[in-house]
């Protein structure tokens, strides 16, 4: 057959067959997520370089047992997200990566009490709406992890140097619940930080060794808790919104 006539062959790289085989199908996502991530983890890896293209839609069926559904699905999802470019009859093909543009906040921007009470303003918008979201979206498997961290809290009152990191677990936990990753990707940029900079703030009476303050703010996360495993949408929201306005609250005590 003359070379010009060659049945179409798949150029771009080859996925691990293992590794398609362990394809998430239990997260609560999808299949089409789970190899949106998979696939973008070897573009961002440089596995699958500018340029390059990707497996075929065969291909990838067979590498990861799914329909070709979900693979039309994931790559239009990576050509929405600009990683790659798809050409009719061509295939798809990898885009050079954009410069990112993470959100972060640097510990050392938040200077004054007034630049900590904007953060928490900051955190309510946001945090109120991703309790929400957990509530109407939150696995089984998700609603243990949140349980885990606010078991994980209530232990700090014996143990206060994990105050920080616990109750800082237990808000990513309802982020990652969210099912949007912005809300993941934002508290992540944020980090322990956001938890430890208005503690530092408080006057002595609000402190961990506190027990009647350990004990409200404990109340405050079981009642987030109690309404995502509700599945009750409009009670996260409140109860996230209440418990960082008494946070507000309590760096306006005189």
């Amino acid at each position: 057959m003359p070379p010009d006539h060659q049945p179409d062959r798949d150029t771009g790289p080859k996925l691990d067959q293992d590794s398609g085989r362990r394809l998430d199908r239990d997260s609560g996502r999808g299949l089409a997520h789970e190899l949106v991530e998979r696939l973008k983890a070897r573009i961002l890896a440089g596995e699958i370089q500018p340029g390059q293209k990707l497996p075929t839609e065969s291909s990838l069926i067979q590498e990861f047992g799914v329909s070709r559904t979900v693979v039309r699905e994931a790559v239009s999802r990576l050509q929405a997200a600009g990683l790659v470019e798809t050409f009719q009859g061509r295939g798809s093909f990898v885009l050079a990566l954009p410069a990112s543009t993470a959100f972060s906040v640097e510990a050392s921007g938040i200077r004054t009490h007034r630049d900590v009470l904007d953060m928490i303003d900051f955190r309510i918008g946001v945090e109120s709406e991703a309790a929400g979201l957990a509530a109407e979206r939150r696995t089984d498997l998700q609603l243990k992890a949140v349980e885990r961290a606010l078991v994980d809290l209530g232990r700090t009152g014996e143990q206060p140097g994990n105050a920080v990191e616990a109750d800082y677990a237990f808000h990513l936990k309802i982020a990652l619940a969210s099912g949007n990753r912005f809300y993941s990707d934002l508290l992540a940029s944020l980090g322990p930080m956001m938890i430890m900079l208005p503690r530092t703030r408080l006057p002595h009476v609000y402190t961990v060794s506190d027990a009647t303050h350990f004990t409200r703010v404990t109340l405050e996360h079981e009642n987030i808790y109690r309404a995502v495993a509700d599945r009750d949408a409009a009670a996260a929201r409140a109860a996230m919104r209440l418990h960082l306005s008494n946070s507000r609250a309590r760096l306006q005590a005189p």
